[in-house]
């Protein structure tokens, strides 16, 4: 326990509140740079060229940060992160994609070490996340990116391809999901949310955005509980205890469902450009079912669709199996890239 309690020490010190008022912004943002120095995990065979760096930049209201690496020159690897996790679940990735590609993480905002405004100054809604993503790629001058998507960071995903499909050069779905059939059981409370967003179903819900809950979401459906490091879990637990936070997530909880109104649309622009598509997924995920991985088969001609035997967070048990099967595709994927 009492390592725990150090270790929850250190993440608050670090992970300064990703909503904060505009006179806390500049303590964050101090804060979240004293992360440079902290021991990222990567492969064995990680050289000086994969080192990964830490960075922030200002997108109107939101102040992203994101992990950078690789040469900038190399094609571009996007990844964008899900529910609950923030830029820190593609550590590994990061580091052995970082010789050949230029890997940029960013946590969105109200999630990872992102300072965004509080709930009333800035519209929490996956359009919105969008719109702020768009912008951050632009400044960026990401002409052009395969994309990698995990949980919320999909409908993300699908809303920057669908707009401008010619700037996606391949996708990477884990757990990332775009179409009805993938919604498992654990959607049913949050459907009744939708159809009446009472505050008796919001109330319902409220253990959604709780510490407990999200350790729950990273054991599910494991078969080897001792393959989940504790630091991701234990990093977004102190985050989701953040005042006003809990609210912010209910409220994307809610606009989830303009996600799944728009699945048509997203399903279309898979079928008029047909993307590179790897989707690597957890089938023992309680949210994502198999049936929503297996539905790009009618959509993508070549969709290449790999299960594993574990939950939602499936590159935490199963990086060194998911990993090297990342890296091939790309490689295939984006030979006329370089």
């Amino acid at each position: 326990m009492s390592l725990i309690r150090t270790f929850l020490s250190f993440a608050s010190t670090l992970s300064l509140a990703a909503v904060v008022p505009t006179s806390a912004a500049a303590a964050s943002g101090a804060a979240a740079g004293a992360s440079a120095s902290a021991p990222v995990s990567s492969p064995a065979s990680a050289t000086t060229d994969r080192g990964v760096r830490y960075r922030h930049e200002q997108v109107g209201d939101v102040k992203i940060f994101y992990r950078e690496a690789g040469d900038p020159k190399a094609p571009a690897v996007l990844l964008l992160h899900g529910f609950a996790a923030s830029s820190y679940m593609w550590r590994d990735l990061i580091t052995a994609l970082a010789d050949r590609y230029y890997v940029i993480a960013p946590d969105l905002p109200a999630f990872g070490f992102t300072q965004s405004p509080p709930r009333g100054q800035y519209a929490y809604t996956f359009a919105n996340l969008a719109k702020t993503m768009d912008q951050f790629t632009r400044q960026l001058r990401l002409e052009r990116f395969a994309l990698a998507v995990h949980d919320y960071g999909a409908p993300v995903g699908w809303r920057l391809a669908a707009a401008q499909p010619n700037r996606v050069s391949a996708i990477i779905s884990q757990n990332g999901n775009a179409y009805e059939e993938g919604l498992g059981a654990g959607w049913d409370p949050i459907k009744t949310y939708w159809k009446a967003p009472t505050a008796q179903n919001r109330q319902a819900l409220s253990d959604f955005p709780t510490a407990a809950s999200i350790k729950w979401q990273y054991f599910e459906g494991v078969r080897d509980p001792q393959r989940v490091a504790p630091d991701g879990y234990t990093l977004e637990a102190t985050h989701i205890e953040r005042p006003g936070m809990a609210d912010i997530q209910l409220d994307l909880l809610l606009d989830y469902a303009s996600n799944v109104a728009s699945y048509p649309e997203y399903q279309a622009y898979f079928r008029a450009y047909q993307p590179p598509l790897l989707a690597v997924w957890g089938r023992n995920d309680p949210f994502f079912l198999p049936a929503g991985a297996e539905a790009w088969k009618r959509d993508i001609v070549k969709a290449d669709v790999r299960f594993y035997d574990t939950g939602h967070f499936a590159l935490e048990t199963h990086g060194q199996e998911i990993i090297p099967v990342i890296r091939e595709f790309l490689d295939n994927a984006l030979q006329g890239e370089r």
